[in-house]
């Protein structure tokens, strides 16, 4: 019988990923924590709803101003060493934020800029971070590899850290980021462990401006349609998820009667569901093909919108969370490991960030139409729009899905993984 480490890196997948794999796992522990803190710590100093909305939104604004200069860079330099440094710009930050908190200076100011500026360091964590994988491991095993990532970020980053933050903040309001500047130090120091990961191949040359990059990356995307029909449904159907989402907390605790405690609930339901799918995703490799999985998680997003429309049930809502996060976490690892294998590896940042570009996009303008869509009809309306447009996008993309799937790999040439 297979250990359990032999279940959750496999020996054939290779030492470094298991290095990539601690320092993900570990970066997600310290995010998870900030993830419950900040909001509480920004909503201690201020009453002001658009203050504490900016906290989230400063978080977000980076990708739309910094993601395609980021996919640039990871393909630029070494991506294993952009990873590490943007890690440790992060540690700082919070390092500097611990103090002020300590000696008693902070203030809203302060702490909205500090959210400005780590989420800037995130964007090139998460952007180079995404590029790792494809150069690690074989093909065949991507999809293993991204299974295991994002149930890292699942227990985590959604399931453990935020009540761990929570009970840190109340002990006090420096405890939980100071634990997110060990957790983020010492996910700096695993993935030190790697080898050097292979450069792209302009490394070697002379860099033209960025911005020739960026065009560079953008133009194979609007040439490869399989990939920039990916990218394009994952930004439609951010739209329609983040519309609902964007009042999530009002539809519990109003419409549903759930309180603030039910609310909470519903995201440790959706990180449950996730860790289903984290135990079964192997088997559905295996027996059930990529354009069907793909098929069937985006009809049951348009279930789930529908059913959220209709139900005045706050255990129905929790089911439906459930499965919600069951599907997600399938579609999430099975879109990223299709692009992974069409992308070339000179391109893998690039066409990332244009990727995390649109999941930011596609959130921020679901959010503000969900806003006007219940302030102007009502919670559940939000989930109508969600239903309708997420449907006539399903109708659309049905056929497309096949040759997503389908289509043929840029490069074959991967590196093969040392065996421990």
């Amino acid at each position: 019988m297979p250990s359990l480490g032999e279940l959750i890196a496999p020996r054939r997948m290779g030492r470094d990923f298991r290095w990539l794999l601690a320092s993900s796992w570990t970066s997600n522990v310290g995010d998870g924590v900030a993830l419950a803190a900040a909001p509480l710590l920004i909503a201690s100093m201020t009453s002001s709803p658009l203050l504490v909305a900016s906290g989230a939104v400063l978080q977000f604004l980076p990708w739309l101003l910094f993601g395609l200069h980021a996919g640039a860079i990871a393909d630029r330099f070494d991506r294993r060493r952009l990873v590490m440094f943007a890690n440790a710009a992060r540690a700082v930050v919070l390092a500097a934020l611990c103090v002020f908190l300590v000696t008693g200076t902070a203030n809203i100011w302060i702490v909205l800029a500090v959210a400005f500026l780590y989420g800037t360091a995130e964007v090139f964590v998460d952007t180079a971070g995404s590029t790792l994988l494809p150069m690690l491991v074989r093909p065949a095993d991507l999809g293993v590899g991204n299974a295991r990532l994002q149930a890292g970020y699942l227990v985590a980053n959604q399931f453990a850290g935020p009540p761990i933050g929570a009970f840190l903040f109340a002990a006090g309001a420096a405890w939980p980021f100071l634990v997110e500047v060990l957790c983020v130090s010492f996910a700096v120091l695993l993935i030190s462990r790697m080898a050097k990961t292979p450069v792209p191949p302009r490394e070697t040359g002379a860099h033209p401006p960025v911005h020739t990059d960026i065009a560079e990356g953008l133009r194979w995307l609007w040439q490869n349609p399989p990939v920039r029909m990916l990218v394009l449904i994952i930004l439609l159907f951010n739209v329609t998820w983040a519309a609902p989402w964007g009042v999530l907390v009002l539809y519990a605790t109003e419409h549903l009667q759930m309180g603030a405690v039910g609310y909470g609930m519903l995201t440790t339901a959706s990180a449950a569901g996730g860790i289903l799918a984290t135990l079964s995703f192997g088997w559905l490799e295996r027996h059930v093909s990529f354009a069907t999985l793909m098929r069937v998680a985006l009809s049951l997003e348009v279930l789930m919108h529908l059913a959220f429309a209709l139900t005045t049930a706050g255990w129905v809502a929790l089911i439906i969370m459930v499965v919600f996060g069951t599907y997600a976490f399938v579609w999430g690892t099975i879109s990223t490991t299709v692009r992974q294998r069409l992308v070339p590896a000179e391109l893998q940042g690039r066409v990332a960030s244009v990727n995390m570009v649109g999941v930011f996009g596609g959130m921020i303008i679901g959010q503000a139409l969900g806003g006007v869509i219940a302030q102007i009809w009502g919670l559940t309306a939000p989930w109508w729009f969600a239903f309708a447009g997420a449907a006539i996008t399903l109708a659309v993309v049905w056929k497309p899905i096949s040759q997503i799937v389908n289509a043929r790999p840029v490069a074959e040439d991967r590196p093969v993984p040392d065996d421990v």
